[in-house]
């Protein structure tokens, strides 16, 4: 260090031209960075989506990495350093624009997959492995890349990755089961994010993320389930979000054997029609129906089927078709028996 700082000394009119170089393209470099950005901010506030958002967002740092970058970069062309430090210095800087490529790239890619897969219609569910695999795509594009740069014979790392893999594949069998069985259930589309569904253990919630090793589940009470991969792959799963989010809903009523069928059914129907554009959750499509499922012990069963929105709708939506069901039924002066027994007794 002290020989370097001799050497400065002694040759300081070799850096004062590198050094204005420097600060002068570093000046510029950052004017530039102002007024483009600025610009490019006004247009992304503009737009619909969040996608020109990421990208400006993702750029602006890198950008002032780049700068200076060149900035050295030209400022050793003109210096009189040897030749040699010359070519390390070069060769070093285009590493690190390749790994601050590569950052970019990865995050813009992430960003890609999950700006494609909301606002685009049958796209494949946004969860963070899809984002991970498009990161560790652009990664491994930016790994080649720097090893090409620096004369690194790829196919023999590719043979010993090879010979290797097979002894990484057995020590990682449950974790290579499932980061498989995770791609699986993704590109299948079947459990996507923001379903309803059940495990045939009794499990149920909303899957919120399907990573490299598990799946999210929380459920209704704010828990969180974390479910391996290949697990979830071999159990069985009602899907309540699946193909269709509607489900139908059925609310048992039981009148007195006095009343009239006719006269019920028409004020369920009454009552659900009435509540369709009242209840959340409670949706018009299919229309609301009654069905005499049969005689009771002490009443005649009825069946009012309605649809909701989701699976989580169902329980606001029975609460209020209930209160209405009651109300209207007093007014009417239609009865809810209690439990009725007929004894006969023999002398």
């Amino acid at each position: 260090m002290q020989k370097l700082a001799d050497y400065v000394s002694s040759h300081w009119e070799q850096f004062w031209i590198p050094a204005v170089v420097l600060l002068v393209v570093f000046a510029a470099g950052l004017a530039v960075r102002g007024v483009l950005f600025r610009n490019l901010r006004r247009w992304a506030s503009k737009t619909d989506g969040r996608l020109d958002d990421v990208l400006v967002e993702s750029l602006e740092s890198p950008f002032l990495v780049w700068v200076l970058i060149l900035a050295i970069d030209l400022s050793l062309q003109v210096s009189e350093l040897p030749a040699r430090v010359v070519s390390l210095s070069a060769t070093v800087l285009l590493l690190l624009w390749i790994v601050s490529l590569t950052m970019v790239a990865s995050r813009v890619a992430a960003a890609v997959v999950r700006a494609y897969g909301r606002r685009v219609a049958g796209a494949q569910p946004v969860t963070s492995l899809s984002q991970n695999l498009a990161r560790m795509f652009v990664v491994s594009i930016g790994a080649l890349l720097m090893l090409q740069h620096l004369g690194v014979s790829i196919a023999p790392m590719l043979t010993a990755l090879g010979v290797g893999g097979i002894a990484v594949a057995l020590a990682l069998q449950d974790t290579l089961s499932n980061l498989f069985a995770g791609f699986y259930i993704t590109l299948a589309g079947q459990i996507r994010v923001g379903d309803y569904i059940r495990l045939d253990t009794g499990q149920e919630g909303v899957v919120t993320d399907i990573s490299w090793r598990a799946t999210s589940i929380q459920m209704l009470a704010n828990n969180l389930i974390l479910v391996p991969n290949a697990k979830l792959g071999q159990a069985i799963v009602t899907n309540f979000s699946f193909p269709d989010g509607r489900m139908a809903l059925p609310v048992a009523v039981g009148v007195a054997y006095e009343s009239d069928v006719d006269h019920v059914e028409r004020v369920l129907l009454e009552e659900a029609g009435l509540a369709i554009a009242e209840v959340a959750g409670l949706v018009g499509d299919p229309p609301p129906a009654v069905r005499f499922v049969g005689f009771g012990d002490s009443s005649l069963n009825f069946n009012l089927v309605c649809h909701v929105a989701g699976f989580a709708d169902q329980f606001s939506v029975q609460h209020e078709l209930r209160k209405r069901i009651l109300k209207r039924f007093r007014k009417e002066g239609i009865q809810i028996p209690f439990p009725v027994r007929t004894v006969v007794m023999q002398s």
